[in-house]
């Protein structure tokens, strides 16, 4: 019978970190909590415990497990020629309640390091499947050892999925080492499985992620950072707006669903502030709107979602750069040539209309050099 430990205190968390770590390096199985449903997980490494693990669900050998990984930087090793549509799910979606199924990129992976019998329980087919979920007590144990953890939920195959730790308990504590209670989980629904073909996602599982807001999820997100996000950057989102719509023929509401995000923040930027009548005028004079705009300070969740990050001067280049971690996010100056579009705050209305002029001509050269060639126009599909 497992031993069950309380995840609730911050006391008891480390000592049953370090026990559930233990366990899976001696080859035992451990139910941990994660935010869909509570999942049963065995050490990669350890042929012989997956193998107990598809004995204990009474799952089917041919059916695929996923893998468990710490972070999402650590997919790149796994599937080391991913694509743009893959990159866009792996950025935003983890950790979270997806779990993305590779046809492509991962078969010089590091899963030639695993043994011979786990790789055929993973990837009997030509697909790998990846899960990063967001709980910490999975999330520090997977940290802590020299690879990853083979994840399926914890019940018996065929039976509905567990989503507490007396029921998973119930369903296969005669058969693990550990159990980690940690209560209900946040979504209580599996993990929505998409498989990722080049540039094309199909949903193979419906869950706790709709097909429509993977479709955001997919889509090109564009992010325009000045100083106080009052007049430069929100004027070339509200252009670049207007340009795709055109190019489109949409309307601004459907930008979404063709695959476009546009935003904007400032470096220096103070939440929920207008743009500057000024602004509102020249970009109004423009045929862009930005009557609803609110301002919005640069964040490093911002920075991690965009696709392409531009920027008005050198030193927001400069700030965003110390800034952006592990992306692979384009950054780069607005004006293709190079130059700073200087602050018109405090000119006249001719200051800010050649400040708008400036911005239109770059934004619409970057669309075409940059944005539109990454268009991934499509939806995801359900089977």
């Amino acid at each position: 019978m497992a031993q069950v430990y309380r995840w609730n205190t911050p006391q008891a968390q480390r000592p049953i970190i370090e026990t559930a770590v233990r366990t899976l390096e001696q080859g035992g199985l451990v139910i941990f909590p994660t935010e869909t449903v509570y999942g049963v997980a065995a050490h990669a490494l350890d042929a012989q415990a997956v193998e107990r693990l598809i004995h204990c669900k009474g799952r089917p050998e041919d059916k695929p497990l996923a893998l468990a990984l710490a972070r999402p930087s650590a997919s790149r090793d796994w599937v080391p020629e991913m694509s743009l549509l893959a990159r866009r799910l792996m950025r935003r979606c983890w950790p979270g309640p997806v779990t993305i199924v590779f046809r492509e990129g991962w078969q010089t992976g590091l899963i030639t390091r695993l043994p011979e019998t786990v790789r055929r329980y993973i990837a009997p087919g030509p697909t790998l499947g990846i899960r990063i979920p967001d709980h910490e007590a999975i999330r520090q144990v997977l940290s802590r050892l020299p690879g990853p953890l083979v994840l399926t939920s914890a019940n018996r195959s065929g039976e509905p999925a567990t989503v507490t730790g007396s029921d998973a308990h119930e369903a296969l504590g005669q058969t693990v080492d550990i159990v980690i209670d940690d209560g209900p989980c946040r979504f209580r629904e599996a993990s929505t499985v998409v498989e990722v073909d080049g540039q094309q996602l199909r949903i193979l599982r419906p869950g706790a992620v709709s097909a429509e807001m993977l479709q955001r999820l997919t889509g090109c997100i564009v992010l325009f950072v000045c100083s106080g996000n009052t007049c430069r950057s929100p004027l070339a989102a509200a252009l670049c707006r207007k340009f795709l719509t055109e190019k489109l023929g949409c309307s601004a509401d459907q930008l979404a669903q063709h695959g476009f995000l546009i935003l904007s923040a400032g470096t220096s930027a103070l939440p929920g502030q207008r743009a500057t009548p000024e602004a509102v005028a020249a970009a109004s004079r423009l045929g862009a709107d930005l009557s609803d705009h609110l301002s919005q300070p640069l964040t490093q969740s911002l920075l991690a979602q965009a696709d392409f990050i531009y920027t008005m001067t050198h030193n927001h280049l400069d700030t965003v750069r110390q800034r952006l971690g592990d992306s692979d996010a384009k950054v780069a100056l607005l004006h293709p040539d190079g130059h700073d579009i200087h602050d018109p705050l405090g000119g006249d209305a001719s200051d800010y209309d050649n400040c708008a002029q400036q911005i239109a001509q770059a934004v619409a050269a970057r669309i075409e050099s940059d944005l539109w060639p990454c268009h991934l126009p499509h939806a995801p599909s359900k089977t």
